[in-house]
């Protein structure tokens, strides 16, 4: 014990801990996507490995990018920071153009271009949470009135979400709306007004909830999803992957052997892959996954802490935010305990777009560990 509160008490700790819990995240991410969608893979493309070989070329595209984001000076970052929010509107907005906006499950969030698909509101959380801590490093050099971030980043974030909200996308605007919320108590502003915004946040999303009848069946299925009313409806999904949960018990019923994801299951390699881990790895596989995802957030924000520089500590906490919220988000839909809101879960879930953001995210982190005068030196010492 000793010995272990001796490690994390160094600095260096939250370096590896961030580089192996990614590590262990993607490779098991690769399993079990081979595993989750064999399946639907071989149905519709006649090959059990077809998508999980695209999800290789997108982490073959992703590593790159994480290691150019880690090495990049925080003057390009700052740099980066004023273009972002503009960056963040002009891709939502070509969302609205007709012939590039393609609607996938009802929701307005893809763009095609020739070959090229991707989901511009998971780069965007990113390019948000970067604009958003150039903004509180501002006001923290400058001294300034702290409820004036408010009047900054409340109207912004609430632009971005009514952007998203156009494409229907409820499950991507609540991540944002919990990031401002993060980030405001981050920023130190008074608990007040934290809690007027979250209550107008949450006003908000719920009437984006019982004004539509879809997303209302979703919230009742959450407490009867094996109910008549709505198992065969909205409780599908969510009753089937509590099957697959229950299934598992300690150990699993052994990879590959998922009984859920023969049609059972919808999106059982993305947003419900979680289920599929419970069920094929049991309790001790999800506990690992949680572990992991424990330890790169703890890291993340030992990080962020240690940060000389304002902008580096306040974007480095948001990215923890958005991945404890996501992670939250897609479990909660796993387990019913939330409804499900069509999140996929950070390094686990097939899905290009979100492993790529996910990686330049963590490219940025680890940009801002290597340039810690304690950890730089120790990293290092260790590749040689």
């Amino acid at each position: 014990m000793s010995r272990s509160k001796s490690f994390l008490s160094q600095p260096i700790s939250s370096y590896y801990l961030l580089l192996v819990s990614a590590a262990s995240l993607t490779g098991l991410g690769l399993v079990m996507v081979l595993s989750a969608s064999s399946i639907h893979s071989l149905e519709t493309s006649g090959s059990s490995f077809s998508i999980v070989l695209r999800q290789m070329e997108f982490l073959a595209i992703a590593l790159p990018l994480g290691f150019v984001a880690s090495r990049l000076s925080v003057a390009k970052w700052k740099f980066v920071a004023r273009f972002s929010l503009i960056g963040s509107v002009s891709l939502l907005t070509l969302l609205q153009i007709p012939g590039l906006g393609n609607t996938v499950n009802g929701n307005t969030n893809w763009i095609i271009v020739g070959p090229i698909v991707f989901q511009p509101s998971e780069f965007v959380k990113f390019f948000m949470i970067l604009w958003a801590g150039s903004m509180l490093a501002k006001h923290e050099e400058a001294r300034a009135v702290r409820s004036n971030v408010i009047a900054i980043l409340v109207p912004t974030f609430f632009a971005i979400m009514a952007l998203i909200m156009l494409g229907n996308d409820l499950g991507n605007a609540a991540i944002f709306a919990a990031i401002l919320v993060c980030l405001l108590f981050i920023s130190g502003i008074r608990l007040r007004l934290i809690g007027f915004t979250a209550v107008l946040g949450v006003a908000l999303v719920g009437a984006l909830i019982v004004t539509v009848p879809n997303r209302m069946r979703r919230l009742l299925a959450v407490m009867h999803p094996f109910s008549p009313e709505f198992y065969k409806l909205s409780g599908w999904q969510p009753a089937h992957s509590i099957m697959g949960l229950a299934s598992g018990g300690l150990f699993g019923v052994g990879l590959g052997a998922s009984r859920q994801k023969w049609g059972n299951l919808a999106e059982a390699h993305t947003d419900f892959i979680f289920s599929v881990i419970g069920e094929e790895l049991g309790l001790v596989g999800t506990l690992v996954v949680l572990f992991l995802f424990a330890a790169m957030i703890f890291a993340i924000f030992k990080i962020a802490i240690r940060a000389s520089d304002p902008m580096i500590r306040y974007t480095c906490a948001g990215i923890g935010c958005w991945i404890t919220v996501q992670v939250i988000l897609n479990i909660g839909s796993a387990t019913s305990v939330l409804p499900v809101v069509g999140v996929t879960l950070p390094l686990l879930s097939y899905g290009g777009s979100s492993l790529v953001a996910i990686y330049l995210a963590l490219g940025f982190v680890i940009g801002a560990a290597l340039r810690d005068p304690v950890i730089n030196p120790l990293a290092k010492a260790s590749k040689k």
